[in-house]
């Protein structure tokens, strides 16, 4: 994928042949990739949507599995579909250029009395909560 870098890390018990394989089902052949750690066992591993339905099972399956016996301490794996929890990157760059012209063309003085709900309405608070 010209999106990935260069190096990253995936779970150890995923061959090499299966990632190249696997990296085929994903959209923008976006593999798994191992984002963060913690000393308990916990991982955050990113990864695209998986393009075939019925693969989908199949594949996801083996990479739970790969990631379980990566880090042992952690016997199950929670998935959290971020595309329906999160803003899109389109509506981050729309809050920005809001919170933008908020902070640096418009007078402050006139302004003032509207400001803060002003500010709430560019959602750049909620979003990078």
């Amino acid at each position: 994928s010209p999106s990935l870098p260069e190096y990253f890390v995936v779970p150890s018990s995923l061959a090499d042949q299966d990632l190249k394989l696997y990296s085929y089902s994903f959209i923008g052949r976006r593999m798994p990739l191992w984002s963060w750690n913690h000393p308990n066992g916990s991982a955050l591993v990113r990864m695209a949507n998986i393009k075939d339905v019925l693969q989908q099972r199949r594949i996801d399956q083996r990479i739970c599995n790969a990631i379980t016996r990566s880090h042992p301490l952690r016997s199950d794996v929670y998935k959290s579909d971020l595309d329906k929890c999160l803003p899109s990157i389109q509506e981050i760059q729309a809050a920005h250029v809001k919170l933008k012209q908020l902070c640096v063309n418009e007078p402050f003085e006139e302004t003032e009395e509207k400001w803060l709900s002003s500010l709430e309405n560019t959602h750049w608070l909620e979003y990078i909560r």
